[in-house]
């Protein structure tokens, strides 16, 4: 096991070194750049732009720019904004508990509903249960997460605040009227949250569904019950556990949907993360922040997929022996 850790946390470096390449050069590659809204300033004389493109580096090629910050990277040096001259890192990780708090609640809420949804569809198969289920998520899972989030609002927020409804805040992530608190920041989470989980929750309950009734068809499951086994025991006890191991692959591959569904969900819920910050710095052409924003994602997506390995690997004993002989 630790030698496919290491492994992969090697194979990681290329792939991490490919984003950053890839991304600094599309980056430098659209019009336009941190100093070009000065020269639509009357008061900006060409000598002060000049000096200022200087002092940024803007004026020497992209690929030397690259080689200087892969340079600092390699230093532990992501670094000053482009914006506002505060060290890159700093305004990072200002943000990034907050995007891992929205991710991790709705990743937690989609297993919370998907798993008990798709396990119970496929033991009741074929039921109204079952049909009404099917129905329910197939539409879901044709909605993308940021319409989902307006439908949301516009229901929670605004109607039911019309309505005289106990109604949920639209944006932000407390309320600046009043101290807040855990319950203001629960209430500010729950939109946005859930509008990342819908998505999931479609797609995972279809596969769990699959995965169990597959499961269900197998011989070591007809023998359990030819056996006088109880049904539940059979279900939940077999089946259940089984089906379940290729869904710890499928969150970890989600990953980067749900970072990359973060970017619009904090953009329309002003939810001060790092997709926000991201989609601020690419407006303003802010090059060193939009390369740590992008490096940071990808190597949360990667110790993302590190991690649904190495927990599949625990379930499964077999895939841990395997590779012990490779």
């Amino acid at each position: 096991m630790i030698g496919f850790i290491v492994r992969r946390l090697l194979q990681m470096v290329p792939l991490l070194l490919g984003v950053t390449f890839l991304t600094f050069a599309i980056v430098n590659f659209v019009p336009g750049s941190p100093v070009s809204t000065m020269q639509l300033n009357p008061k900006a004389r060409p000598e002060d732009i000049e000096r200022i493109t200087q002092n940024l580096g803007l004026d020497k090629p992209w690929y030397e720019r690259y080689l200087n910050w892969l340079g600092d990277l390699l230093r532990g040096d992501m670094g000053l904004s482009l914006t506002n001259y505060t060290p890159v890192t700093d305004r990072i990780l200002g943000v990034l508990p907050n995007t891992l708090l929205l991710t991790c609640t709705s990743l937690a809420l989609a297993l919370l509903i998907a798993v008990p949804l798709g396990v119970i569809s496929a033991v009741k198969h074929n039921s109204w249960f079952d049909q009404i289920a099917t129905v329910i998520v197939t539409a879901l899972a044709a909605i993308p997460s940021f319409w989902m989030g307006l439908l949301l609002i516009i229901l929670f927020a605004v109607k039911f605040k019309d309505w005289g409804l106990p109604y949920l805040p639209a944006s932000g992530m407390q309320d600046m009227r009043s101290a807040g608190g855990i319950a203001d920041r629960i209430e500010h989470l729950i939109l946005p949250a859930s509008a990342l989980a819908i998505v999931q929750i479609a797609g995972w309950t279809r596969f769990i569904r699959a995965s169990m009734l597959e499961t269900i068809g197998q011989d070591y499951i007809r023998t359990a019950q030819a056996k006088g086994l109880p049904a539940r025991a059979v279900m939940y006890g077999h089946a259940f556990r089984n089906a379940l191991l290729p869904l710890v692959t499928l969150v970890g591959l989600a990953l980067p949907e749900v970072f990359g569904g973060a970017y619009l969900i904090e953009q329309i819920f002003a939810w001060n993360g790092l997709g926000r910050l991201t989609l601020n710095a690419t407006q303003s052409n802010d090059y060193t922040l939009i390369m740590g924003a992008t490096l940071f994602f990808a190597f949360l997506t990667m110790f993302g997929n590190l991690l649904a390995d190495i927990l599949y690997s625990i379930a499964d004993p077999r895939i841990s022996a395997g590779r012990a002989r490779r």
